[in-house]
C-alpha cells in the first residue's frame, strides 16, 4: 500500500507541476559575459542590491571587476561573504539584515551552489517575512513574488542558477532539506567559463559530478517531461565528453564553457523531473558531517544505481547507448553495468574517493529517517526503498 501511496503521490506532483509558473533565467553566455552584467541590473530599474559570495571568493578578487561595474553603473551595493558550504539558516538570517540595512531591492548570487542557496533563503524570507525559513521547508511554501535574482556560478555542478531549490542546513539539528518553490528559480543567470578556470582540481571533479548525478537522477525518474529528457541527455553527453578535459587541463575554455552548460541544463532538467535518493542520504551527510554536496554525489551515485537493479536498466541502459558504451547485442543489464562502471572509472581517474569517512553508526537511525522522509513519496525514483534498503546502502558507502 505505501508503495501505491507515493506513486500516486507523485502522479499527482507531476499533473500539477505542468500548471505551475515555471520561468527560465535571462542567460547572459560566454566568455566574458559578466561584463555585461551591471549594464543589465540597471536597466531593471535597480538602485541596491546584496551581492552574496563567501570568503573563499571574495579574497581571491574574482568579484572585483563586476563590482567596479556596478560602481560604474551609480549601483549601490553591500557584500555578504560569511556564507559556509551547506549554509545555514542563521547564515541566511545574518544576509537578511544586511538586505535590509542597505535598503536593497535586488540579490546577487556569486560562487557555487552555497551562496546560491543561501540568496535564495534571502528571497524567500524577503517574499514571506512573517515565515520562518524551517515553515517554507519542502514544496510550494512561498508562492509570491521574490525580488530580482541574479545567479553567476563560480563551479560546474549544481545548477542551483535555473532551480526552484534552496537547500538550507540547521546547524543545531544538523538536519538538511530543501525549499523548493518557482518564485526561487533566478530571473537572470550569467554563465562566464572564464570564472571556472581557476578553480582547484577536486571542485572542478566533484561539482561535475554533481551535475551528472543531477542529469541521471532526473532521467531515471518518472516524472520526466520531452524537455527534461532532452535536457538531460544534453547534459550526460557533455560531462562526459568535458568533465575531464577540465579536471586535467582547467585552462580549456572550450571544455570549461560545455560544463557549465552541462550544470545549467541538469538544474533544468531536476528542478522539473526531480532527484532521487542519491540526493536525500547526500544531504544527511553535509547536514552531519558538513561533506561537500558534490563529493557526497559522486561517491554515493554509483552504489544506488546498483542498488536500483532491473528497475533502472532500462534508462541506464539508454544512457550507455548514448555516451557510446556497451557492445553490440548487449543486454540491457550489460549496457546499465557498463555506464555504471564508466561512472566509477570517471570518479577513480579524478581521484575521487570510493567511501566516505566519518560516518557514525549511532547517527544511522536518525539519517535513515530522514533521508526517507526527503525522498518518500516525493522523489519519483526507479524503485520505492524502505529503511533497510537506505540502512544497507549507508553501510555500503561508510569507510
Amino acid at each position: 500500500m505505501y508503495k501505491v501511496f507515493c506513486r500516486t503521490f507523485q502522479g499527482v506532483m507531476k499533473f500539477t507541476s505542468s500548471f505551475l509558473p515555471w520561468r527560465e533565467p535571462e542567460l547572459l553566455v560566454g566568455e566574458n559575459s559578466l561584463k555585461k552584467l551591471p549594464g543589465l541590473i540597471k536597466s531593471q530599474g535597480i538602485e541596491s542590491v546584496l551581492v552574496v559570495t563567501d570568503k573563499g571568493i571574495s579574497s581571491i578578487g574574482l568579484m572585483d571587476e563586476f563590482l567596479q561595474g556596478l560602481k560604474n553603473e551609480g549601483i549601490s551595493f553591500v557584500i555578504y561573504d560569511e556564507t559556509v558550504p551547506n549554509p545555514t539558516i542563521d547564515n541566511i538570517e545574518d544576509a537578511l539584515k544586511v538586505y535590509h540595512q542597505n535598503n536593497s531591492n535586488g540579490l546577487v548570487a556569486f560562487g557555487g551552489g552555497s551562496p546560491m542557496d543561501c540568496a535564495k533563503g534571502v528571497a524567500a524570507r524577503v517574499a514571506r517575512p512573517k515565515k520562518s525559513i524551517p515553515q517554507m521547508k519542502g514544496v510550494l511554501k512561498i508562492m509570491k513574488k521574490v525580488p530580482p535574482l541574479f545567479a553567476i556560478p563560480t563551479t560546474a555542478g549544481t545548477g542551483s542558477e535555473a532551480t526552484l531549490a534552496a537547500v538550507v542546513s540547521n546547524s543545531v539539528t544538523h538536519e538538511k532539506y530543501a525549499i523548493m518553490d518557482t518564485a526561487l528559480i533566478p530571473h537572470f543567470a550569467v554563465l562566464d567559463p572564464v570564472l571556472t578556470v581557476n578553480l582547484p582540481k577536486h571542485i572542478t571533479s566533484t561539482t561535475g559530478m554533481d551535475a551528472l548525478t543531477h542529469a541521471v537522477e532526473a532521467y531515471i525518474g518518472r516524472s520526466n517531461t520531452k524537455e527534461t529528457i532532452q535536457y538531460s541527455k544534453e547534459a550526460i553527453t557533455l560531462i562526459f565528453e568535458n568533465l575531464y578535459e577540465c579536471y586535467s587541463n582547467g585552462s580549456n575554455i572550450a571544455a570549461r564553457a560545455n560544463m557549465q552548460r552541462a550544470a545549467y541544463l541538469a538544474g533544468m532538467a531536476f528542478t522539473r523531473a526531480y532527484v532521487g535518493y542519491v540526493h536525500a542520504i547526500a544531504h544527511t551527510l553535509g547536514g552531519f558531517y558538513s561533506v561537500p554536496h558534490g563529493l557526497a554525489n559522486a561517491v554515493i551515485l554509483p552504489y544506488v544505481l546498483e542498488y536500483y537493479g532491473e528497475s533502472a536498466h532500462k534508462p541506464l541502459a539508454e544512457l550507455a547507448e548514448l555516451v557510446g558504451l556497451g557492445k553490440p547485442g548487449d543486454s540491457e543489464q550489460q549496457k546499465a553495468t557498463a555506464f555504471i562502471t564508466a561512472i566509477k572509472e570517471l570518479n577513480s581517474k579524478m581521484d575521487i574517493p570510493t567511501k566516505i569517512n566519518g560516518i557514525k553508526e549511532s547517527d544511522l537511525p536518525v539519517m535513515v529517517e530522514r533521508a526517507l522522509s526527503e525522498a518518500n513519496p516525493l522523489y519519483p525514483v526507479p524503485k520505492i526503498l524502505f529503511k533497510d534498503d537506505i540502512f544497507q546502502l549507508y553501510e555500503t558507502i561508510k569507510a
